[in-house]
């Protein structure tokens, strides 16, 4: 059995994306959409229930760093919520980690290395699908400058559990598809400018392809 997912991120409050996320979603016949963070441009959560909320299809998601702190709660009152939280759809195990690393900019949702590591690693299970926000160290996680400002506790988690996909967001710039030892890493890129990914999941294999236009 095949398992499409229907993968945004970076939303930024652009509530124009339900509506294109529905249509490529019936398109393309998809399961179910995994969304990875920063819904909002710093809130208010009203915002991400109204974008999430226009979506037809069940949604998997978590906060992002410029997502208020209590998004979760405003999340698992319409959808999925997967921060800090794992969950079986069928076969497939997927675990999630909302918020990011710490940056420059002191952005609402910031979590320690240290913490990303101690709420990932209980509900992390080899072969997983690994839904975050900030990307792990080394993976699509290069900015404009040309640093790798991923997570290293991601990585570490990485490097313990081998997931089967890792998608992250976070990175507007670091758009891409990596494997690396039989884990795929994958940023979409912004929904606000209409990227998105549709995965494929089928007997432990992934076949994955990125769209530009809404």
């Amino acid at each position: 059995m095949v398992m499409r997912f229907l993968v945004v991120t970076d939303i930024h409050g652009n509530r124009s994306v339900s509506k294109w996320v529905n249509s490529v979603a019936k398109e393309n016949n998809v399961d179910y959409v995994l969304m990875l963070g920063d819904i909002t441009d710093f809130g208010p959560n009203s915002v991400a229930t109204e974008i999430i909320g226009g979506i037809k299809l069940g949604v998997y998601a978590i906060p992002g760093n410029c997502d208020p702190l209590d998004l979760p709660e405003t999340i698992s009152e319409i959808a999925i919520d997967m921060h800090g939280r794992g969950e079986n759809i069928d076969n497939i195990y997927l675990a999630g980690l909302g918020g990011s690393n710490p940056t420059i900019f002191n952005t609402p949702f910031e979590l320690s290395e240290d913490t990303i590591y101690e709420k990932l690693r209980p509900i992390s299970k080899k072969g997983m699908i690994l839904m975050v926000h900030a990307p792990a160290y080394g993976f699509n996680d290069v900015i404009p400058s040309g640093l790798n400002v991923g997570s290293t506790a991601i990585l570490r988690i990485v490097e313990e559990f081998s997931p089967l996909l890792v998608l992250s967001g976070h990175i507007h710039e670091s758009v891409g598809i990596i494997e690396r030892n039989g884990t795929t890493f994958i940023n979409p890129g912004p929904a606000k400018d209409g990227k998105y990914a549709i995965i494929d999941v089928k007997n432990g294999k992934v076949s994955a392809n990125l769209f530009g236009s809404s």
